[in-house]
This record gives C-alpha cells, sequence and structure tokens, in this order.
C-alpha cells in the first residue's frame, strides 16, 4: 500500500463476529485503496488485525483511531456478543498509536454515517409523506449475525448517536402463533428475544418452527432458506420470510414510536439486505404501521434500506471529525 504522512490519516474499522474491515480516513473520505477486510478467526484479537494492516501499509502513523464492534460499549470498553474478543481505548491507543482513539456500538457507527450517505446508496421501503427535515431524528435498524438499533438525534448542530442493546428484548407476541413460536424458541435457547428471530439465526428458527408446526422438523441455513425462497422450491422458506419480514416490520414499528425518526428508519445488515426483494411481497408495511389507532400516524415515518457496505467505516470517520472539531 501507498505510505501516508504523519498525522494526516486516521484507522476506521468495523469489527464484526466473523470478519473485520480496516480502512484509512482523510477527514470525512474513505481512501478505497485501503480497504481490507480480515477473517476474525485467523487472529488472536483485534490488535493483530490492526499491527498487520498498519505494517502492510508501511507504518502509518494514524492521527485517530475508531472502530465500531458489533456488541456493547461502556466506559471506552467493547465487548463483542458473537466473538471473545474484548477491545479498550489503551489497546486501541497501543495498536495504532493514535492520539485520538475511540471505540463505538456498531449500529452507532451507521448512525455517524447517516447524514454522509449518497441517494444512490438508498433504496425506499417505505416513502414518507414528504421532504425530510435533515436535522430531524433518524433511527438505524441492523438485522443481520445479530439486531440491534440506534436512534441518531439532533441539538442544533451537534449529532447525538445513543448506543442500545434492543435486540435482546423480548420479541413480540400479537397472536396465537407468536406465542407457539416463542415457546418454541424458548424451548431450544432459553428467553425468546427479538435477535432470536431477527438475526440470521433467527431466521433460522422461524424456518425450523414453521416445520415443527407441520410435526417435520426441519433444519436449514439461513442462506439456503433465501436461495429456496428465490426460487419457488420449498413452501417452507416462504412461509418463514413471511414470518420474519412481518416480525421485522411490527419491531420496526415498535423502535419507531419509541424514537419518532421523522428523518428516517435506515434498515442495514446482510439479512436486512438480503430481503430487499420481499419487503413489498410480505407487507412490511402494514406490519410497521400496525399499531391501533396510531396507524395513520405511522405514514409519517419513511424507511429506506442503506445498500453501502463500508457505511459504518464512514460512521467511525466522522465520529473522528467532530471530535477534532470539538477541541
Amino acid at each position: 500500500m501507498t505510505r501516508y504522512g504523519a498525522d494526516r490519516v486516521s484507522l476506521v474499522a468495523d469489527v464484526g463476529g466473523t470478519n473485520t474491515r480496516v480502512a484509512l480516513a482523510e477527514g470525512l473520505t474513505l481512501l478505497p485503496e485501503t480497504v481490507v477486510r480480515f477473517t476474525n478467526a485467523e487472529h488472536a484479537g483485534l490488535e493483530s488485525v490492526l499491527r498487520d494492516y498498519l505494517a502492510d501499509c508501511g507504518g502509518v502513523d494514524c492521527a485517530g483511531a475508531c472502530v465500531a464492534v458489533a456488541g456493547p460499549v461502556r466506559d471506552g470498553v467493547g465487548e463483542l456478543t458473537n466473538l471473545d474478543w474484548r477491545i479498550t481505548n489503551e489497546t486501541l491507543a497501543a495498536a495504532t498509536q493514535a492520539e485520538t482513539v475511540s471505540i463505538l456500538n456498531d449500529l452507532q457507527a451507521q448512525g455517524w454515517a447517516i447524514p454522509h450517505l449518497s441517494p444512490e446508496k438508498l433504496h425506499p421501503v417505505l416513502t414518507p409523506p414528504g421532504p425530510v427535515d435533515p436535522r430531524a431524528t433518524c433511527l438505524v435498524i441492523g438485522a443481520g449475525t445479530g439486531f440491534n438499533a440506534a436512534p441518531v438525534y439532533w441539538q442544533g448542530e451537534t449529532r447525538l448517536v445513543t448506543p442500545s442493546e434492543c435486540g435482546h428484548a423480548g420479541m413480540p407476541v400479537r397472536t396465537e402463533a407468536d406465542l407457539r413460536l416463542a415457546k418454541f424458541v424458548e424451548s431450544a435457547h432459553g428467553f425468546p428475544g427479538v435477535e432470536d428471530v431477527l438475526s440470521g439465526r433467527g431466521l433460522e428458527r422461524i424456518y425450523a418452527w414453521h416445520s415443527a408446526e407441520q410435526d417435520a422438523l426441519q433444519q436449514a441455513r439461513a442462506v439456503e432458506i433465501m436461495a429456496a425462497l428465490a426460487d419457488g422450491r420449498d413452501p417452507l422458506a416462504e412461509a418463514a420470510a413471511r414470518s420474519y419480514v412481518r416480525l421485522f416490520g411490527a419491531v420496526a414499528g415498535d423502535l419507531a414510536l419509541n424514537t419518532l425518526p421523522f428523518g428516517g428508519v435506515y434498515l442495514i445488515g446482510g439479512v436486512a439486505t438480503a430481503f430487499r426483494p420481499y419487503y413489498e411481497r410480505f407487507d412490511f408495511a402494514s406490519a410497521f404501521r400496525d399499531k391501533g389507532r396510531f396507524a395513520g400516524f405511522m405514514s409519517n415515518f419513511g424507511v429506506s434500506l442503506v445498500l453501502d457496505d463500508v457505511a459504518a467505516l464512514t460512521g467511525c470517520a466522522s465520529h473522528l471529525d467532530c471530535l477534532a472539531r470539538a477541541r
């Protein structure tokens, strides 16, 4: 890779349960040629990833470093939910030699990216009723290996993106079928949380439950379910997908009522993206707006699917830029 001058660029990273993507950024601008994906299983921890990356870059002297982690972050410590990695401000600073370091939840990073997403990177799922105020509250919802959400608030020119772990709240139960699904999940996995039905593994559990409802328990991986859905060869795949979209819409609607995102709801993550052809077909809109006497009010919220797979890296760069301007 090209060598970069001292304190000219910052390091940004998106740390998931399986892979880590790392890049360099100059201010708000990601340097596309520097984006590299690492397989986490080949490394003992994030420090190993970052040291290898910076060595390949020729020993970059970074001005700042910000990483987004798929797990809770508290007091400068991030712990991944689906990987035994613990990341601290101190270890991040030691690995990068950066003067400014920050650790974000991955949904926080996505929230920081929202103002910088180009329109061609957004696929409309539900159209808002009129123009959207760019300073209105937004909500980012992630469905992939896990499930989580983060609101984006504005106070004047100041942006605040707050973390949450809402994927571990209880799954919604509206019907007798929902109750049977919750009991099915609970019997195998304990407490039936939102993530247990609205992640990749959640789709697999919904599929298994539909098969068990027919007294013929079957298992399939999420990628297999989506492939079977696409070619129409498996009625169970369609039944599972319909249930997934209905539950996704219901949870997204609940989260919208919690945060009032008049600036829009933004769906991100591998599973959310895989369902792109099915939101209209399986009536995400009705599930999202099914809130009794507030059904009409729900039409105030537009919903878009984010198609930018480096948005979290852009969000990390945006967060570092905000920290630099605040100094």
